[in-house]
């Protein structure tokens, strides 16, 4: 079991890593008006895009595959909660895509003040989330 944890603490850094930075990448991005300058946003951008979601899917494999070998992980309400941020971020990552796809296409509809602000959110959801599963307050 420690080794299924260890590499969801692994990959879960590798996620954040990406919905951290994949948003100050945006923040630039929406100041960019240079072709050399876009084109280079889009380049890294699709790439971390890449790195994170393999990030993603392996914390969710890691620690589905931590509740299938002790299942009564279902059973405690700190878990629940854990989940419910982790759904929580699981929407912010797709909503990370969507904002990708619109650089992408030209359709950027935000200020570089707006993602600033976007980018906050990944902070207060690893806060909850590593809380409840250190603290486990429930």
């Amino acid at each position: 079991m420690l080794w299924l944890k260890a590499f969801h603490v692994i990959a879960m850094v590798t996620w954040f890593a990406g919905l951290f930075y994949l948003p100050r990448l945006y923040v630039y991005h929406a100041d960019a008006t240079d072709a050399v300058s876009l084109d280079r946003f889009h380049i890294m951008e699709r790439r971390l895009f890449a790195i994170m979601t393999i990030g993603a899917v392996a914390t969710a494999v890691f620690g589905l595959w931590m509740i299938v070998a002790l299942p009564a992980y279902l059973k405690m309400g700190w878990l629940h909660a854990k989940l419910c941020l982790v759904a929580l971020l699981i929407g912010y990552h797709v909503w990370c895509y969507k904002l990708l796809r619109d650089f992408a296409a030209g359709r950027n509809r935000h200020s570089s003040k707006w993602y600033r602000g976007f980018n906050e959110a990944p902070s207060l959801l690893l806060i909850g989330i590593v809380v409840l599963a250190i603290v486990k307050p429930f």
